[in-house]
C-alpha cells in the first residue's frame, strides 16, 4: 500500500525513461551527420599538419592533405565543409588584396575539394581579417574599420570564391550592407544559384580567442571589433540583424558563438522560420577539451549534449569542430 497519497500515480514520466529503447522513443531532438558542417583551417604548402595548441585534436592541412580528410568526412555523412586560411604574413596588407587573389589559398582549396570529393559541399568564409595588416574585417582608415569600402572588398572577395566554385559563401565581417551587395554582384556574374549563408548575429565575444591562433590573426590585431560585430548584451538587435539579411538575399542565416547564444537561436528560428545555423566556436571547444583533458568531465558525453542543445534550440545544423568525430560514433551506433 502506497502511502504518498500526493502522487497521481496514473502520471509517471519515469515509465518512458526506464530502458534505453524507451528512452530511444520519445526522444525529442535527434542528432545525425547531416547536421554538421566541418570548419577546417588551411595553410600552403606540401603534406603539412600543424597542430594548433589552444585546439587540441585540430590541425591546419595543406590542401593535399585536406582532399582525403574531406573525402573521408563526405563518406560519414557529413554535408558541407568551412575553409578558413592560414595567410602567409608577408601577403598581409592594409587594402588586403589578397583576399580576391583567384590563386590564394582558399580558391585554390575550392577548385581541388570541387574536383575531388564534388559531393562535397563547399562554403567559404568572407571577410578581411586574414588577409588585414590590422587583423581587423574590415579595411581600416585613421583608426577606423570603414564600412562601404569594405564592402567594396568583399564583393570582390565573395566572386572570387564564386568563380572558383563555391557552394556556400559565408559573410562573416558584419558590416552594414554586404549581404545585398554581395548577392545582387553575383547576379550580375551569373552566380544566381550561389548560397549565402550570413553570419547576421555575431557577437563581439571572448569565445574566438583559439580560432584568431589558428588563422594567425591573434598577433596583427589592433584594438578590438566592437564597432562592427554586436553587443553580447542584445537580443533585438539580433533579430533586426537577421530579418535586415533575410531582406538582402541571405538564404541561411547563423549566430555566432553557440551555446552562451541559444536564446537567440531559438527566436530566430521561431520568429522567421528560416535555415537557422550556430557555429560552436574555438572557445567552446577549447573548454570541452581542456576540461576533459583534466578529467574535470567526460569529454565525449560534454560534447553530444552540447550538439543537441544546439538542435533542441531550434538550429538546423551545426558548425563544429567535433564533426568527424561525432559522424563516426553515430556511424558506429
Amino acid at each position: 500500500m502506497h502511502s504518498d497519497h500526493a502522487l497521481n500515480f496514473r502520471h509517471r514520466p519515469r515509465r518512458l525513461r526506464r530502458t534505453p529503447a524507451l528512452r530511444d522513443l520519445v526522444r525529442e531532438t535527434h542528432l545525425s551527420a547531416q547536421d554538421l558542417i566541418w570548419p577546417v583551417f588551411l595553410c600552403d604548402g606540401h603534406d603539412v599538419v600543424q597542430d594548433i595548441p589552444s585546439m587540441p585534436g585540430v590541425q591546419r592541412l595543406s590542401i593535399d592533405r585536406l582532399i582525403p580528410a574531406a573525402q573521408k568526412a563526405a563518406d560519414l555523412g557529413i554535408p558541407a565543409i568551412c575553409l578558413f586560411p592560414y595567410t602567409d604574413p608577408s601577403l598581409k596588407t592594409e587594402a588586403c588584396e589578397e583576399a580576391w587573389n583567384p590563386e590564394n589559398l582558399s580558391n585554390r582549396a575550392i577548385r581541388a575539394l570541387k574536383a575531388a570529393v564534388p559531393n562535397l559541399a563547399v562554403m567559404t568564409d568572407i571577410a578581411l581579417d586574414p588577409y588585414n595588416a590590422n587583423g581587423h574585417d574590415g579595411i581600416v582608415r585613421d583608426g577606423h574599420v570603414v564600412n562601404d569600402e569594405t564592402v567594396a572588398a568583399l564583393v570582390r572577395m565573395a566572386l572570387a570564391q564564386a568563380d572558383a566554385g563555391a557552394d556556400i559563401l559565408g559573410p562573416s565581417d558584419m558590416m552594414d550592407g554586404r549581404i545585398g551587395a554581395i548577392r545582387d554582384a553575383l547576379e550580375d556574374a551569373g552566380h544566381c544559384d550561389l548560397t549565402i549563408m550570413s553570419y547576421s548575429a555575431k557577437y563581439a565575444s571572448g569565445f574566438y580567442g583559439p580560432f584568431r591562433d589558428a588563422v594567425g590573426a591573434s598577433g596583427a590585431l589592433k584594438g578590438d571589433k566592437k564597432t562592427y560585430q554586436m553587443d553580447p548584451a542584445n537580443r533585438l538587435e539580433a533579430l533586426r540583424m537577421i530579418g535586415r539579411d533575410l531582406e538582402e538575399g541571405a538564404d541561411m542565416v547563423m549566430v555566432k558563438p553557440g551555446l552562451a547564444y541559444l536564446d537567440i537561436c531559438r527566436e530566430v528560428k521561431d520568429t522567421f522560420g528560416a535555415p537557422t545555423y550556430a557555429y560552436q566556436v574555438s572557445g567552446e571547444y577549447a573548454m570541452i577539451e581542456a576540461a576533459a583533458a583534466n578529467g574535470w568531465i567526460n569529454g565525449d558525453t560534454v560534447m553530444f549534449e552540447s550538439l543537441q542543445a544546439f538542435k533542441r534550440a531550434g538550429c538546423d545544423g551545426i558548425l563544429t569542430y567535433y564533426a568527424p568525430k561525432v559522424a563516426q560514433m553515430l556511424a558506429k551506433g
